[in-house]
């Protein structure tokens, strides 16, 4: 029996699905003729899990047969004790960006604008688009910082929530707390802006605010964190907001359920209870960072100051070339295509592969 026109067209997709930008996974990375190779494109965290978190996750994968807490109750209590916020005002998910994707399910659909700066995270705009909701993208400064005036100026009746990414993924750079207390009050009260802090252990800069001492008499401010990057639980996907009760219980009800493992619960708990490590950890992080930028500087190279786990270079056109000659020295960066690269801040060896072949790469310039 031959088909009809309907049955070869197969089932309708919605059109919000059309062209939405695929994103990008830093790819493996392949050493230099049988040597070593380091991938630096997915601001992973070098170091293994902090101490008890293997012994964690090995107890709860004795389990795997039972679904997980899906109310994730020990997590949201270490975070409530840890942050010093209700347990009410807290909600998990598969990573921040998880619950990112949350957030504009509860707050934005078809007709509703979300703003972000550009370039930022860029699972916002795929994430907005899955929604039905509309991006508005604000260029960042020459500085490559987020233009917090041109943000604001972009507000209009339609503005349903704003993305700040602090520090910035992929520039590094920050927005400082007089700016942002002021960006704060100016955003009409009836608008969530969240303060994307996937990066936050990594600040140095005193004048960078804790989004989480900013959100406490601010009903419209919802704070995002991972355990994907200082924590290093990058492969386990757990993340967290920090929000009003409307908000939090929001993003409950948007959640996928049982989304978070077990053993990513587990692991979340101990990690928390590892601080100590942690700090020591992001220290020789943060030192390595500042090594990193002072030998770029001294080829000659001008970057923005990062708060981050990486470094960013902005090289336009050249851009596929260098992540080219990184990927032929065993070194993988995370390229932008006509942009920069971002290059997370690794092994000492595999920054140092790095910093050779952007040596020689400066010299051609």
């Amino acid at each position: 029996m031959s088909e009809t026109p309907r049955q070869q067209q197969g089932p309708r997709l919605r059109e919000a699905l059309r062209g939405i930008p695929a994103y990008k996974p830093g790819k493996p990375a392949q050493g230099a003729d049988g040597g070593p190779a380091f991938k630096l494109s997915s601001n992973e965290n070098p170091y293994p899990p902090l101490p008890g978190v293997l012994d964690a996750a090995v107890a709860a994968a004795g389990s795997f047969n039972r679904y997980p807490d899906m109310g994730t109750v020990a997590l949201i209590a270490e975070l409530a004790q840890r942050f010093g916020v209700p347990e009410a005002h807290i909600a998990t998910g598969t990573g921040s960006v998880g619950v990112a994707q949350s957030l504009i399910q509860a707050t934005a659909g078809p007709g509703d604008e979300v703003i972000y700066a550009w370039r930022s995270f860029e699972a916002y705009p795929i994430i907005t688009q899955v929604n039905g909701a509309t991006s508005v993208r604000v260029p960042l400064t020459d500085g490559d910082v987020h233009d917090l005036d041109a943000m604001l100026a972009a507000v209009t009746e339609r503005t349903r929530l704003i993305f700040v990414c602090n520090p910035n993924n992929p520039t590094g750079t920050v927005v400082r707390r007089a700016e942002l207390e002021r960006f704060l009050d100016a955003v009409p009260a009836d608008v969530l802006v969240v303060l994307d802090e996937a990066y936050r252990e990594f600040v140095r800069d005193a004048e960078v605010p804790d989004g989480v001492e900013l959100y406490r008499d601010r009903p419209n401010v919802c704070v995002l964190r991972t355990f994907s990057k200082a924590y290093g639980l990058a492969g386990l996907r757990v993340g967290f907001a920090v929000a009003h009760e409307p908000v939090a219980t929001a993003l409950r009800q948007t959640a996928v359920p049982f989304g978070v493992s077990q053993l990513a619960q587990d692991a979340a708990v101990v990690s928390l209870r590892s601080e100590d490590a942690l700090l020591e950890r992001v220290a020789a992080l943060v030192a390595e960072r500042d090594r990193v930028e002072a030998a770029l500087a001294g080829q000659g190279w001008e970057l923005p100051a990062s708060q981050a786990n990486f470094v960013w270079l902005r090289l336009g056109e050249r851009t596929m070339d260098f992540a080219a000659a990184c990927d032929a020295a065993g070194v993988v960066v995370r390229p932008f295509a006509g942009e920069g690269v971002r290059v997370t801040i690794g092994e000492t060896e595999g920054n140092d592969l790095f910093l050779a072949v952007a040596e020689r790469f400066r010299k051609e310039l």
